[in-house]
């Protein structure tokens, strides 16, 4: 990695963000990856963007299927991000184990989740290492009320009431 992006992983581990799992499903393969580089772009239509690095199993699920599923994480929740970070490697179940249901596009969701996103993909932008996609939300829900799980400076947080 260059100089340049080793200080912007640096700088960048002082945005705060939440958590999500985006994951998708191709020819009976299911895959998810955590990501916080989610955004909502529009909200009329509905528009996300997340990006995705190409050496990603999920990465080549979504091209190949042009569906996500992206469930935002609560904060009793930090041990399936850790899962789906790379605890459990790019070619082993990540979702062993894991209640998921699906929606319109049958991408899966992860159950417990603060809020769910089922979504097509609208646009690719190819980078050198990844992929920015923005992709129409198809459907959407808020789940209880729960707190939701932050991440900064590499550590999982707690929000105050």
């Amino acid at each position: 990695m260059s100089e340049l992006g080793e200080g912007l992983r640096r700088a960048m581990r002082h945005w705060v963000t939440g958590v999500s799992i985006v994951s998708s499903r191709f020819d009976g393969i299911s895959h998810g990856m955590t990501v916080n580089s989610l955004a909502s772009v529009s909200l009329e239509p509905p528009i996300v963007l997340v990006s995705l690095q190409h050496a990603t199993r999920t990465y080549r699920l979504v091209t190949q299927s042009h569906i996500a599923g992206i469930t935002i994480l609560a904060e009793n929740q930090s041990e399936l991000s850790d899962r789906f970070a790379g605890k459990i490697p790019e070619h082993e179940d990540r979702f062993a184990g894991v209640k998921t249901f699906t929606w319109e596009t049958g991408a899966p969701l992860i159950s417990g989740g603060l809020a769910f996103l089922d979504c097509r993909v609208r646009t690719e932008f190819p980078m050198e290492q990844s992929t920015l996609f923005l992709m129409d939300v198809v459907a959407s829900r808020p789940a209880e009320n729960d707190p939701p799980l932050v991440y900064f400076n590499r550590i999982y947080h707690r929000l105050c009431p």
